[in-house]
């Protein structure tokens, strides 16, 4: 049996997927994500992905969290912070925040990880979840749709050809939904 390859990404009524678009994170959108964190053990970023959620998520070096976080924020940052974490970068030559390198060809690779033994593997971001699935490799997509049209940036699984089924959807307080699909098994 294969651990579960799951995709998870804010985006917008038109597909954009930049951090930058999209409502606000409240005290319900974070205890989702946090949750969503529990179900892997293993996070799989690209290297531009890596970069922006250690800024941001990662525990400072005072072991004190800045006064800018939320408790939401903080508790989402707890569980983040101490996860194992793989990134697959060609630019990289090193990693830390409990990170290591994919090593070769990053599709061989995943399937390689997916036989291991695991609660599953989130992957995040947007060039290399195209990739993935792509390759028929992710197993379950998560999307919390933000009710704006952004009109820039990068967009939702650019280029891949996907039929999804749905097996879950609900609505945040802010008008956000999520919507989980499975990728049918053939």
């Amino acid at each position: 049996m294969t651990q579960p390859l799951r995709y998870a990404i804010n985006v917008t009524l038109d597909g954009c997927c930049s951090h930058e678009e999209g409502l606000p994170p409240d005290e319900e959108s974070m205890a989702f994500w946090t949750d969503e964190l529990r179900r892997s053990d293993t996070l799989l970023y690209g290297r531009v992905t890596y970069e922006l959620m250690q800024g941001a998520w990662r525990r400072p070096a005072s072991g004190e969290w800045p006064d800018w976080m939320d408790a939401s924020e903080v508790a989402f940052s707890e569980v983040m912070d101490p996860m194992r974490k793989l990134v697959a970068s060609a630019t990289l030559d090193e990693v830390d925040w409990n990170a290591e390198l994919l090593d070769g060809d990053v599709v061989d690779a995943v399937r390689r990880l997916k036989e291991r033994p695991g609660r599953g593997i989130s992957v995040g971001g947007v060039r290399l979840p195209a990739a993935l699935a792509a390759a028929g490799l992710i197993d379950e997509y998560t999307f919390v749709v933000h009710p704006l049209v952004a009109g820039r940036g990068p967009r939702l699984l650019d280029g891949v050809d996907l039929t999804l089924e749905l097996i879950e959807r609900r609505e945040f307080g802010s008008g956000a939904t999520v919507q989980r699909y499975r990728h049918p098994i053939a």
